[in-house]
């Protein structure tokens, strides 16, 4: 009986000197590791094996200052690849020159004849990433703070998203490089594109279609309250209109945005190494003034 009262008497006091110690404790709890870089290759933002992204995250990044920019490829919605060569290439400089940023750059599902995948099936997928960033923000530790940028098709995807779509997020600006902006006038004055081809991807012409061609078309949502957008355009652009695209939905936004034309330069997979870093030169400018 004497032991078992001892060993009570042991743990009494060993639990009050134990307690004792801890709330004597003013030793501080270790600081949170920052966040290390970190590149995640095909994250499924959907079910379809075309719905997914590449996401490169910078070190130190935080829900409260990282921002987010999301690049979309282009290839007149029918082909291209967040892998192709200028894409690679596309993302590595704005790695470089956009450290802070988060980087999703993402695939979609591309039209196919007869009749697969045709618009909207590119503008919900563009809807579906962006959703899906915002919705894991706590996950990857990025801000509200969202880009779009894209080229050509991507330059139209990107666009179209950003003046037509305010929830969850409102898009903070557009990066377009040759994005077409108006489907009525693409299909009526094709350039060196295709009148077909542009049915094809809209299900019909725009006497046929009115309504869907108007919808697809980010002159048609776009104004001087939309987002501020940097328009990078080359003025000999076959596929694209300097004049009837890019100027004009440039004379529909606010004081805000910007319009460059480079003189004598084509669509934008022809671009010269010089005309690029021209290019990214005023994007770095643009987004330092309008993304804060």
């Amino acid at each position: 009986m004497k032991l078992k009262n001892f060993l009570i008497a042991l743990m009494v006091s060993s639990a009050l000197f134990s307690c004792s110690k801890n709330s004597n404790d003013n030793t501080p709890p270790p600081p949170p590791q920052p966040a290390v870089a970190a590149t995640l290759p095909n994250v499924s933002y959907g079910a379809d094996a075309q719905q997914k992204m590449d996401i490169y995250l910078p070190a130190n990044r935080s829900t409260a200052t990282t921002k987010v920019m999301i690049v979309v490829h282009g290839g007149g919605w029918i082909s291209g690849d967040k892998a192709d060569p200028q894409m690679v290439a596309f993302i590595d400089t704005l790695k470089k020159r956009m450290p802070d940023y988060a980087i999703f750059n993402i695939n979609y599902r591309l039209a196919a004849f007869p009749g697969t995948n045709i618009f909207p099936a590119q503008e919900n997928d563009m809807k579906a990433a962006v959703d899906f960033v915002y919705n894991n923000r706590a996950t990857y530790l990025v801000s509200d703070k969202f880009v779009l940028a894209g080229a050509s098709a991507g330059g139209h995807l990107a666009a179209l998203h950003a003046y037509k779509y305010h929830t969850p997020v409102n898009i903070k600006a557009v990066v377009d490089f040759c994005g077409p902006t108006d489907m009525i006038d693409m299909h009526n004055n094709p350039g060196a594109g295709s009148s077909a081809g542009i049915a094809f991807l809209l299900g019909g012409t725009p006497t046929t279609h009115l309504g869907v061609y108007q919808q697809s078309s980010p002159i048609f949502f776009a104004n001087a309250s939309s987002c501020p957008t940097i328009i990078l355009q080359g003025e000999a652009d076959l596929l694209v209109n300097a004049n009837t695209q890019s100027l004009a939905l440039k004379n529909k936004l606010g004081v805000t945005s910007q319009y460059f034309p480079y003189p004598g330069v084509g669509h934008v997979d022809t671009w010269n190494t010089a005309t690029f870093t021209d290019a990214f030169n005023k994007i770095q400018v643009f987004l330092a003034a309008n993304v804060q």
